[in-house]
């Protein structure tokens, strides 16, 4: 006595089974109204471009690369287009050959922030220090340190930086005029820096606040 192979009693065709062998027996040979079909063809479509948009890439946002904003910061304009990786000795380097020029440069005033690339506070600010040194080119730099590389230890010392960011405030001699306190909001921040260059910022008659009044 022959037996009958036991039907399903639901047929459902998903659409990563579209491409599959049609040669395979399965019990799902209904063809469905063109509605499904056209379902069908629609998730197959989405699913293939989602795997070939995972194989091109690692990951569909880029990744934010902190040292095209470090490099782009105070006066070493040469490395502004630059893009290549650098070590913690050349970065080092780098932020120390821009600190150097920034002092030299006869500016009023020179603000070095310190910062961590690890620090998300940090990464939200550089667009906007960017535009405050921008907006003040005529008598401000702005030079950034990585506060986790041991070539800025002599200046985390002497100016007892404790916390990231801190934003130095330096007359044209190199001398420290004021600082930024604790962070505790990026508002905070941005209130501490904007007190800090109101203390240099030049006035109408050329002088600044914390300038001798004769």
């Amino acid at each position: 006595m022959s037996t009958v192979p036991k039907q399903q009693m639901f047929c459902l065709k998903w659409p990563w089974d579209v491409n599959k062998d049609a040669t395979s027996p399965s019990p799902c040979s209904f063809e469905g109204p063109w509605l499904f079909k056209s379902l069908q063809n629609l998730g197959s479509l989405a699913l293939n471009s989602v795997n070939s948009m995972s194989k091109s890439s690692g990951s569909w946002f880029p990744k934010f690369d902190i040292q095209q904003f470090t490099m782009g910061a105070g006066q070493n304009g040469d490395l502004k287009s630059k893009r290549k990786v650098l070590t913690p000795k050349e970065q080092g380097e780098a932020e120390h050959r821009a600190f150097a020029s920034a002092l030299a440069s006869g500016k009023e005033s020179t603000v070095i922030e310190f910062y961590s690339p690890k620090c998300s506070l940090c990464n939200s600010l550089l667009r906007f220090v960017l535009e405050v040194e921008s907006r003040n080119s005529d008598w401000l730099n702005i030079v950034l340190a990585d506060a986790e590389n041991e070539q800025w230890l002599p200046e985390l010392l002497n100016y007892d930086i404790k916390y990231v960011p801190c934003f130095v405030l330096l007359d044209k001699n190199g001398r420290a005029l004021a600082k930024t306190g604790i962070p505790s909001s990026r508002l905070h921040v941005v209130a501490g820096l904007s007190h800090l260059l109101k203390l240099k910022r030049p006035t109408s008659d050329g002088s600044s606040l914390s300038s001798p009044q004769g």
